[in-house]
């Protein structure tokens, strides 16, 4: 499949020194698995667990919410179309999701096959263990600081 189905986007890209931008371009080997016009689900070659999928936005962009209305709803909908390919053929207790980009600023979305005791399973146990512990976030989850954090976010004065 690589090369296949590229989309406008990719068209702009020669040899770019971003590793999902030379994946999308077909300059880079990938183990592709579903692609629409704006993004592409691909295995990761360095999973948590088996069948580990990353979806790229086509386009270069560093963050998720700088997308536009429509690379958003293509990358969420890939995600949701590979997302139910993983739970079919892997059969895991549930397909985990996030975003992060850090180390590789492209957009891309994470799916990671998880199951009951597994290395992810653990670590978000873990973190929402922590969640729950009022010492160690009381600040945050108090009235008011919730109140606060609800008014800005909806661009209320005080």
């Amino acid at each position: 499949m690589k090369g296949k189905g590229k989309g406008k986007a990719e068209k702009r890209i020669k040899t770019s020194p971003c590793i999902f931008c030379r994946i999308v371009a077909g300059e880079v080997e990938a183990y592709r698995i579903y692609e629409d016009e704006l993004s592409l689900g691909i295995l990761d070659i360095n999973p948590f667990t088996r069948g580990h999928c990353l979806v790229l936005s086509k386009r270069h962009v560093p963050w998720w919410h700088d997308l536009t209305e429509e690379e958003t709803k293509s990358l969420f909908s890939v995600s949701r179309i590979i997302a139910r390919k993983l739970k079919k053929a892997l059969k895991p207790d549930f397909v985990c999701m996030y975003a992060r980009g850090r180390r590789i600023p492209h957009t891309h979305i994470f799916l990671v096959p998880t199951f009951g005791g597994d290395m992810l399973d653990r670590f978000f146990n873990a973190l929402e263990g922590a969640q729950e512990l009022p010492g160690r976030i009381g600040p945050v989850r108090r009235k008011k600081e919730l109140n606060e954090t609800a008014r800005l976010l909806k661009g209320e004065k005080k």
